[in-house]
């Protein structure tokens, strides 16, 4: 099958953890055969860009200087709340780009399925330029945008477009059928690679040192853009209750709220136990997850009603066998089953945090039972190989050739 997809975000560069769901969404496919073809906004890392046999990257620029290639690349909203000022003013011109490349693409190479990653803006621009077989995949704040009531009429006219449906949560799936039925819509999970997240790295000692988490100490990981809807305050909120002397927080990666969640921290007094070590690279992520005694993500739905979908993170602690303390929201209850493949509580109930983390720290022996159920969960069912599959068969019932 001779695949296009359309996309906002992907690694630029070896380690970029941008859109890293999207690239290994093109390989686990073209490992089955199938040819991708990837489009994506311009950015001055592109020349960085990995490609391979069957799969291939184009980029489009929207904008006249370097400097306004500001889109894409999980820059466009002001901690995933608000689009920010000039997502306004570049936007008209990135989906009218997309749209141009998309055409000269499908004129020339005349692929079997179109599918666009994030609904809006990149499913409406696909809309308008493809007549074929179409998919949209939803993966989080493009349906909180599409719930606005100025991009009803456009994200309706997508969604009557729209052959198949995928949402990396059923939540996401449901929220979009009430802005407009669509024919095959379905929950597919990320996948993720178990060989590369195997709990099994070398580093994860010096890591742990590096972090300054002293021995004898359990650390509590957390990574993910510091954005409201990640739920980090509610987490600091949590921990600053939890009876045990016997944890070292690590919260990792870059975003808006990043100083407000230091300086939440050292006002609940344990700035000196919790550590921001800022973004980090993909290839180092599996280093976390082995140093980490538990991974926590508890998301939450903020104040604006954007919510994550399935946060990939969740999905490679599975694999690396780490405990997990996750919010029952989005797509983390489809793949954490309570108490089989990790401990779920209330989204933004610090003292349900507070409960699971004390269960976990006192138990060596249910921290491993729930890490091993977790890593079995994912070789049974959420490889990115089962995850493609799922994909190819949205591709054929959209209408492109089996």
């Amino acid at each position: 099958m001779k695949i296009v997809m359309l996309t906002q975000t992907y690694p630029r560069y070896p380690g970029d953890t941008a859109g890293t769901f999207i690239q290994s969404i093109a390989q686990a496919l073209v490992a089955a055969g199938d040819t991708v073809h990837v489009i994506l906004p311009w950015d001055a890392d592109l020349d960085k860009i990995a490609t391979s046999d069957g799969l291939t990257v184009e980029s489009f620029r929207y904008a006249k200087r370097d400097e306004d290639h500001l889109l894409g690349y999980s820059r466009t909203m002001e901690a995933d709340v608000n689009l920010k000022r000039q997502a306004y003013r570049l936007a008209p011109g990135y989906a009218l780009a997309a749209r141009r490349a998309l055409k000269r693409h499908l004129k020339s190479a005349r692929p079997d399925v179109v599918n666009a990653h994030w609904l809006v803006p990149n499913g409406v621009a696909a809309a308008t330029a493809t007549k074929g077989p179409l998919v949209m995949s939803l993966h989080g704040t493009d349906v909180y945008m599409a719930e606005r009531q100025w991009l009803r009429l456009p994200v309706r006219f997508a969604l009557g477009r729209t052959g198949a449906l995928t949402g990396s949560s059923q939540d996401l799936v449901n929220r979009t059928l009430k802005i407009r039925e669509t024919a095959n819509a379905r929950f597919i999970p990320y996948g993720v690679d178990p060989d590369r997240f195997d709990g099994q790295s070398p580093e994860a000692a010096k890591l742990r040192e590096r972090l300054e988490v002293a021995d004898g100490q359990l650390m509590i990981l957390a990574v993910g853009r510091m954005v409201l809807k990640k739920g980090f305050d509610v987490l600091l909120n949590a921990l600053s209750n939890v009876r045990s002397e016997r944890w070292t927080a690590v919260l990792a990666g870059e975003g808006d709220c990043l100083e407000d969640l230091k300086a939440q921290a050292a006002q609940l007094g344990i700035g000196d136990r919790v550590r921001f070590p800022g973004g980090v690279q993909h290839d180092e992520l599996n280093a976390y997850y082995t140093a980490a005694d538990i991974f926590t993500m508890p998301s939450v739905t903020d104040p604006v009603g954007n919510v994550d979908g399935l946060p990939n993170v969740v999905m490679e602690a599975m694999a690396s066998a780490t405990a997990i303390v996750g919010s029952r929201i989005g797509g983390i209850p489809e793949v954490v089953l309570d108490g089989e493949t990790g401990l779920l509580a209330p989204e933004k109930d610090a003292a349900a945090l507070t409960a699971a983390f004390e269960r976990l720290l006192e138990s060596a022996q249910e921290r491993k039972t729930l890490g091993a159920n977790a890593r079995a969960k994912v070789l049974a069912e959420l490889t990115w190989t089962h995850v493609a599959a799922r994909y190819r068969q949205a591709y054929v019932d959209a209408g492109a050739p089996a």
